[in-house]
């Protein structure tokens, strides 16, 4: 329990390969009972992308949430939350009295019975490079398939303080200015800036330089999108960014397809990413008004939460979060784990930068990327001076470029304060995001043999029959979204005698179909005080079988989403 109760090393800072496998080790090893740690495979620097299994019997199928990080290799926050939440699941077996907030005890009861799958890092390659240097890389440090050769930017330490920041050059024609009063900000240049001008470059060289022409930086191109490489709505490049020229393609979205087809029994699925503060839910290619309505209610009840902890808002990816209007994104892992695989998928961009600088609130959350005047550029630099230990910006330095030839190098460094918390702020985002989740995992169905009753018939045989019933929030089916997928198949009972028989053997397999699960989301009309109902009982079904003779029945009762649940009734006497 000691190694629960202690301030592990996620929570205080950024974990490179070899610290966050010691510490997925560390728990495998220590907790063999509750934890099982796997390799979802190898990425091209031969890195492992570990998958955490925490639950008793972590081998025992039932329903199961997952929660995933560093999809993007800039995005460390993600893993530390996704820890966090392995820490929170282990400590529900080992020391509730730890867990952040209140929990009632049969809140705690459920939850032990549900599966946490945890992979941290997706991306490991990225990650490592980004802690290792620092830089921009979107999911890893590597060119798609079939990239042309082609001059463009690759990072690189060139002055040796270990961090890739920025190169200015000066130019008459430059389209940025140095904000006076705040060493390393460069503004947007405005046609009264007296000079001088400068152009703005990544801390790096030109990969196939022909000796003259500077590209222009663009870090998307010819590498890969991890997150746009699921196949549901997915489209090939140029049409994504990022997408290669298959779902898939990349090993480590395939590793995470393999993982999910071969996991019917996930529900809800929570992707970390950062930064914004905001959790992004379906649908991704079009509005509220063509989605189940069921299924939205539903969100409307994580947004709840989202709200009171950690604090940010919930916005539909189609309308609040598309980059461009009415042009959605195709190939994210949202799409296939909602549409695909039946779970209450949800996004989260973890650290609410905005709100901790106190910049303005826009329309559209998306136009926070783009909305910073001047103005509130100098508030993000005090913020960074005077909350953030001046982590990202920095004065600029003389270097003579191997290519360009006299630059300064320094700037931003957004590693720490931009795209992800300072690590001060581990903590209470640690806790506050491993709440939450705790709270989505609740939802789950709770697959139950309610009874079993024998009953001579007076001919030599017995009449068995069993009642079977979900307790859970959810139906046995997951979202409405993929309830007809020909994989979620419904519940089945099986009769399996012995020393008796079956008078109809034809029988013996009994398709039950779903389950209704008593929550409704929140918003629904049949909550409101005028006129308040419940459903009927289709939260049960019943299978019946004709014995004939003495011995005894088992009976199996599941799906491949539930696991199966037995049980064992003895057959005396005919009449």
């Amino acid at each position: 329990m000691a190694d629960l109760e202690a301030e592990p090393a996620f929570r205080r800072e950024y974990l490179n390969h070899k610290s966050l496998s010691r510490q997925l080790h560390d728990w495998a090893d220590t907790h063999p009972e509750l934890a099982r740690l796997q390799s979802l495979g190898t990425t091209p620097e031969g890195r492992e992308i570990w998958l955490l299994t925490i639950g008793p019997e972590p081998d025992r199928r039932r329903p199961a949430v997952w929660v995933n990080g560093n999809l993007h290799g800039t995005e460390l926050a993600g893993s530390n939350v996704a820890l966090a939440i392995a820490q929170a699941a282990l400590a529900l077996h080992l020391a509730p009295e730890t867990l952040p907030g209140d929990w009632p005890a049969h809140q705690l009861d459920f939850l032990r019975e549900v599966l946490f799958l945890v992979c941290p890092r997706v991306s490991p390659d990225g990650a490592e490079r980004v802690i290792a240097q620092g830089g921009f890389v979107r999911s890893a440090p590597r060119h798609s398939p079939g990239s042309p050769e082609r001059c463009r930017w690759y990072a690189r330490d060139l002055d040796g303080d270990g961090r890739c920041r920025y190169l200015r050059r000066q130019d008459p024609a430059g389209d940025f200015v140095a904000a006076p009063r705040h060493p390393g900000l460069m503004l947007p240049r405005r046609v009264d800036d007296p000079p001088p001008y400068w152009r703005l470059y990544p801390e790096g060289a030109i990969e196939h330089w022909d000796g003259e022409t500077i590209p222009e930086p663009d870090w998307l191109q010819d590498t890969p999108d991890l997150n746009r490489q699921f196949p549901w709505h997915w489209r090939p490049e140029p049409d994504q960014v990022g997408a290669g020229p298959a779902p898939g393609q990349e090993p480590e979205a395939r590793a995470l397809i393999d993982l999910a087809l071969a996991r019917p029994n996930l529900f809800a699925w929570l992707d970390l990413h950062t930064f914004g503060g905001v959790f992004i839910r379906p649908l991704t290619d079009g509005p509220d008004a063509r989605m189940d309505q069921g299924d939205l209610a539903l969100y409307r009840q994580l947004a709840d939460w989202g709200r009171r902890c950690p604090g940010y808002p919930t916005v539909s990816s189609f309308e609040e979060f598309s980059y461009e209007p009415d042009t959605p994104l195709h190939g994210a892992l949202i799409d296939f784990a909602y549409h695909q695989r039946g779970c209450l998928a949800i996004v989260c961009e973890l650290w609410d930068l905005f709100r901790q600088a106190r910049l303005p609130w826009p329309e559209r959350f998306i136009d926070h990327y783009t909305a910073l005047d001047r103005r509130t550029m100098k508030r993000l630099a005090r913020w960074d001076a005077e909350q953030n230990q001046g982590r990202v910006f920095g004065d600029w330095s003389p270097l003579d470029h191997p290519q360009l030839g006299p630059v300064e190098v320094g700037g931003m460094d957004p590693v720490q304060g931009i795209w992800n918390p300072p690590p001060e702020h581990l903590p209470d985002l640690c806790d506050r995001m491993a709440s939450y989740w705790l709270r989505v995992a609740s939802l789950l169905p709770r697959l139950v043999i309610e009874a079993v009753r024998i009953s001579p018939l007076g001919t030599g045989c017995h009449l068995l029959e069993v009642t079977v019933a979900n307790h859970g929030y959810l139906p046995t089916h997951g979202v409405q979204a993929a309830r007809e997928r020909p994989w979620n198949a419904g519940i089945e009972a099986r009769a399996s005698p012995l020393g008796c028989r079956l008078v109809e053997p034809a029988r013996e397999r009994q398709r039950l179909g779903h389950l209704e699960g008593w929550g409704r989301g929140a918003g629904d009309m049949a909550q409101m005080p005028w006129f308040q109902r419940s459903r009927g009982n289709g939260h049960q079904a019943r299978a019946r079988w004709l014995i004939e003779g003495e011995g005894e029945v088992t009976v199996h009762v599941g799906s491949p989403r539930l696991g199966e649940l037995t049980r064992t009734v003895e057959v005396q006497g005919g009449c």
